[in-house]
């Protein structure tokens, strides 16, 4: 996508749209050092050409991700602010937005950290029985996908664990490396793969279909015993509701001509994740159906 077409596709959204300075806001849900953050980032620089203008990558992290969708939620509907976040903020509080592209599938990984003694995801069991409470499982925040993996885990085992809820970003796994808890429920990315290979952190189970071309010795949550646990977390980019179609549809392309990037593909699949794509309506009826919702709190308009 050109500059001369963003311009055409703004100016159809009459005066209001054409006094915004040119430049595209993209709101990060999470905080910088993460997979949301290299990711944002990469699609930052990727679709600048593209866009003709600077794409401005701002961090607002908090309530697992409400807080950037509030902040989208007041943004003017003209394609120029955007927002990178998962689809379970969606979940926690329902709220019209405009899906652009889905950009992401990242499987969750559950690892220890050096203050954890125990080597499988049973021994993780089998201690939280004998100390319930004892153990602390570390997440990017309540109603995230971590928290759901620690729930149905916990269910399914009538064990009690400790939860500590973090806002996401390069802080947990800082904590974790220190050993400020002993699990750490994460996504599947280069920064972890790094901490795995380099044994700073050991990979307990991954929420997979199948184990991980770059984890082939990690059990899946299916595999140790926990099929309900086996979860992956959805990321891609919204926009605020009320946008026009006619202006979601060239940061559709842009956005999913960067994605087609053989160095981005690689980057994000050699880590487990699987890059997404696709329309707008496609990644609605996606977010609707792991809802579990005929109706989603969707704008398409």
């Amino acid at each position: 996508m050109n500059r001369r077409t963003w311009l055409l596709a703004a100016a159809s959204m009459g005066s209001t749209a054409r006094a915004n300075p040119p430049g595209l806001r993209l709101i990060v849900a999470y905080p910088p050092g993460g997979l949301s953050d290299d990711a944002a980032r990469r699609l930052a620089q990727a679709i600048e050409p593209r866009f003709g203008a600077p794409v401005l990558v701002e961090h607002r992290p908090g309530a697992a991700g409400v807080v950037a969708l509030d902040t989208l939620a007041r943004a003017r509907p003209d394609g120029h602010t955007l927002c990178y976040s998962a689809i379970t903020p969606l979940f926690l509080q329902p709220r019209e937005v405009s899906p652009v592209i889905a950009v992401l599938e990242t499987p969750a990984l559950l690892v220890a950290t050096p203050a954890f003694t125990g080597h499988s995801l049973a021994d993780v069991v089998a201690q939280a029985r004998a100390a319930p409470g004892h153990l602390r499982w570390a997440t990017s925040g309540v109603g995230t996908t971590g928290h759901r993996v620690l729930a149905r885990v916990q269910a399914a085992a009538g064990i009690t664990l400790t939860h500590v809820p973090y806002s996401g970003g390069g802080h947990q796994v800082n904590d974790a490396l220190a050993g400020q808890f002993e699990l750490l429920l994460t996504n599947a990315g280069p920064l972890q793969r790094a901490h795995v290979a380099a044994g700073r952190l050991r990979p307990l189970a991954v929420g997979s279909p199948r184990r991980l071309e770059m984890l082939p010795g990690v059990p899946t949550f299916a595999e140790a015993g926990f099929p309900g646990a086996n979860l992956a977390s959805v990321f891609g980019v919204f926009a605020p509701a009320g946008t026009p179609r006619g202006v979601v549809a060239p940061l559709n392309a842009a956005f999913g001509e960067a994605l087609m990037s053989p160095d981005l593909r690689r980057h994000f699949e050699s880590a487990g994740s699987t890059v997404l794509g696709g329309s707008p309506s496609a990644f609605a009826a996606r977010i609707r159906a792991e809802a579990g919702q005929a109706q989603g709190p969707l704008s398409l308009d």
